[in-house]
């Protein structure tokens, strides 16, 4: 039996309706603030942007600092960042363009590029340089400080080079490309595991490419602290009404749903991690609960006991 045109009309209205109401009735995420980050220098006069990080850095727990890098112009980049040390906590580095060389204490050797991912936890102690190794060109990136619970703040230190093929990338029925650093992203239609996976702060670390009139819905655990950075276009929060352009910080709140929409195309890091609700206490490099900890610290790195 045939269905005439008018009752197929209805349906399809009824369908639309009922899509429009369930996104209506559905809580999404507030947004918290939206924020730019700004212009700095680090290691030997690197230039970059601290997205977050500094002052009031509990609002990001797990995440200690964001940094982004990006030059054509090799005297912005060349010095690179000589041997210098880390304790407690996890540096994560995502080569958008470019190559850096890693080496540190331990014999680690590795060649960070482009799509490549250096995840390292520097726990008890590590000193470590990561250098270009290009002298033109563009080298463009970011650094990501994920913090480490206090009972892991004197494990020995680890590090891991992960090359792009090794990092699982997907596209989405809208047309989304997702690039799944760590955690799983999941959007209710696709699954897919990270490169890296972490038990205590359960970190989500993409790299979403959305062209324009698309849209992704990640699913992200209540209670997760979400942030999402926008890094190329523009793009709208479902249940705000004011648009996110490039070089802006997204602080969502913990519960809710998350929807992200572009009319115009955007590139952003979507950031989200478990609160580890610890005490920090950071001078430079070190990062860890008490004063009395970091005063160890630098007593440890002024008598070469850092990394023992």
């Amino acid at each position: 039996m045939q269905t005439h045109p008018s009752t197929q009309q209805a349906y399809h209205e009824l369908h639309c309706h009922l899509m429009r109401s369930a996104l209506f009735m559905t809580q999404f995420r507030k947004v918290l603030s939206i924020q730019a980050g700004q212009p700095t220098s680090d290691g030997a006069g690197v230039s970059l942007t601290r997205v977050f990080g500094g002052q009031g850095v509990e609002q990001f727990d797990p995440f200690l600092m964001l940094d982004e890098f990006g030059s054509d112009n090799p005297d912005e980049y060349i010095a690179g960042f000589p041997p210098h040390p880390h304790r407690g906590f996890e540096t994560v580095t995502y080569m958008l363009e470019g190559r850096m060389r890693h080496e540190d204490h331990m014999g680690n050797v590795g060649l960070l590029q482009s799509g490549g991912v250096q995840w390292m936890t520097a726990a008890r102690g590590i000193i470590h340089s990561e250098m270009p190794e290009q002298e033109q060109g563009v080298m463009r990136g970011f650094q990501l400080w994920l913090n480490l619970p206090g009972k892991n703040k004197l494990l020995d230190a680890s590090y891991q080079d992960i090359q792009p093929q090794n990092i699982p990338r997907l596209t989405t029925a809208a047309g989304v490309e997702v690039v799944v650093i760590a955690g799983e992203f999941d959007d209710g239609q696709v699954r897919q595991v990270g490169a890296v996976q972490r038990p205590d702060t359960e970190p989500l670390y993409f790299d979403f490419h959305l062209p324009a009139g698309s849209s992704i819905r990640p699913r992200i655990p209540q209670g997760h602290r979400v942030l999402l950075y926008v890094y190329e276009g523009s793009l709208e929060v479902e249940g705000c009404a004011q648009a996110v352009g490039a070089s802006r910080l997204v602080r969502l709140a913990d519960e809710g749903e998350l929807q992200i929409n572009s009319a115009s195309g955007a590139r952003v890091l979507l950031i989200a991690g478990k609160p580890l609700r610890e005490p920090v206490v950071q001078y430079g490099p070190f990062v860890m609960n008490t004063r009395e900890e970091i005063e160890q610290a630098l007593r440890d790195f002024r008598d070469d006991r850092l990394t023992a």
